[in-house]
C-alpha cells in the first residue's frame, strides 16, 4: 500500500526548519482560509469557529478517497498542520498587548487539486453533516510568500517573544528588514492572498503549528515563526 503524501516530510524546509533562523523563499501553495478577529483563547469564539469549518472541509476533501466521486488529480495525503497569519491588538510581532483585538487568517494548506468546485462539493457535505459549521466565511487561496526568514520555535506559545527576537536580529545582521504591513480589512487581506500563485501585497508574521496544545506538553510544542523580508 502506498504511503499518504505527507507535506511535512517532503518540504521539511518549509515545515521542519532548525532553531536557528535561516532564508528561504516559499513558492505558491493553494490553502482553505478564514479571517477574523479576536482572543483565540477564547472558548467557542471565533478562531475556534474558523478552526471548527477549516478542519471539517480539510478532512471531507481528504476522504474523499471513500466515496464514489474524487476530483480530478485526487492523492490520498495527510492534512497539513493549521497555519496563521497574525495583526493587530497591539501585536509587534513578538507579543499582543491585547489579545481581543487581535487579527487574523488560519489557513490549512491544500493539494493543488483542490479548486473553487472542489471546495463548493465539500462545503455542501460539511453542511449536511455539521448545519453549525460556519463553512461560508472559508476561502480558497493560493499565494507564495516569496523572500522571507524564518525559525523554529520550541515550547510555549507565550514564550515566542525571545524566538522573535533572535529572528530579528538574524534578519538585520542579514542586510534585510522585516516587509510586513498591516491590511486594511479581512476582506483586503483575503482579496490580496487570492494571488493567483503570486507574492500578495500585504505580508503577515506567519505561524505554522506542528503540535496541538491540547494534547501536547508546552514545552514540547514546535511552531515555525516566518517573517517575509527585502532588502534593507
Amino acid at each position: 500500500m502506498t504511503a499518504a503524501f505527507d507535506f511535512k516530510k517532503e518540504y521539511r524546509d518549509l515545515y521542519l526548519p532548525k532553531t536557528t533562523p535561516a532564508l528561504i523563499d516559499v513558492g505558491p501553495m493553494t490553502f482553505l482560509a478564514a479571517a477574523g478577529a479576536g482572543d483565540p483563547n477564547e472558548e467557542e469564539g471565533a478562531y475556534a469557529a474558523a478552526l471548527e469549518a477549516l478542519y471539517a472541509l480539510s478532512f471531507t476533501i481528504k476522504m474523499a478517497k471513500k466515496g464514489d466521486w474524487q476530483p480530478e488529480g485526487y492523492f490520498d495525503y495527510v492534512v497539513p498542520p493549521l497555519e496563521g497569519l497574525w495583526w493587530g491588538g497591539g501585536f509587534d510581532e513578538a507579543r499582543a498587548a491585547d489579545k481581543g483585538a487581535l487579527r487574523w487568517v488560519s489557513l490549512i494548506r491544500q493539494p493543488d487539486f483542490v479548486t473553487p468546485e472542489v471546495l463548493a462539493w465539500a462545503a455542501e457535505r460539511v453542511a449536511a453533516k455539521k448545519p453549525g459549521a460556519d463553512v461560508g466565511r472559508v476561502r480558497l487561496v493560493r499565494f507564495a510568500e516569496g523572500p522571507c526568514a524564518q525559525i523554529m520555535h520550541r515550547g510555549p506559545y507565550d514564550d515566542e517573544p525571545a524566538t522573535v527576537v533572535a529572528l530579528e536580529a538574524f534578519v538585520a545582521a542579514s542586510g534585510r528588514e522585516d516587509d510586513i504591513a498591516e491590511p486594511t480589512s479581512d476582506e483586503a487581506l483575503l482579496d490580496a492572498l487570492d494571488a493567483h500563485g503570486g507574492v500578495p501585497a500585504v505580508r503577515l508574521h506567519h505561524e505554522i503549528y506542528l503540535g496541538d496544545p491540547r494534547r501536547t506538553k508546552p514545552e514540547n510544542l514546535r511552531t515555525v515563526v516566518r517573517h517575509p523580508v527585502r532588502r534593507a
